[in-house]
């Protein structure tokens, strides 16, 4: 890509999310807003998230993909703490520097213990992956005092 500037997803809506530190602080930053059926995240392709081609690593799409299905799990699940379990992600198309990339997430079943996730994962409304997982609901925390 050359000099063009970035999407500037502020400017179209999106709030930047405060996550807490750790390895996502690598992949981001990560954008938010609410759509009709619940949270989309995104976030802007940078020469840091490329691959030795100069297009989208797969594994920051599947770090994304996990970070999207698992925060609307985790809402889903009212804050309770969970852990992924099993994350499938099909690689439909590439992604260039630059562009913005949001993935939609949907539960497809819930129990006590699991919840089962889908989503898309697009860019200008082309669909470039697919993801499904399972995260698991933990035991809360005890007190130890």
């Amino acid at each position: 890509m050359d000099d063009a500037p970035l999407f500037d997803p502020s400017l179209d809506g999106w709030v930047q999310r405060n996550d807490e530190p750790g390895f996502i602080e690598m992949a981001g930053p990560i954008w938010e807003r609410r759509g009709d059926d619940g949270l989309i995240l995104g976030f802007v392709v940078r020469p840091m998230h490329c691959n030795r081609r100069g297009v989208l690593h797969g594994g920051m799409l599947m770090t994304f993909a996990d970070q999207a299905l698992g925060l609307s799990a985790w809402e889903a699940n009212a804050g309770s703490p969970q852990a992924t379990i099993q994350l499938d992600t099909h690689f439909i198309a590439a992604v260039d520097v630059g562009e913005f990339v949001q993935a939609e997430t949907r539960i497809t079943r819930k129990t006590r213990s699991l919840i089962f996730m889908s989503g898309s994962i697009h860019v200008s409304g082309r669909v470039v992956a697919t993801a499904q997982g399972i995260w698991k609901t933990l035991q809360k925390e005890r007190n130890e005092n």
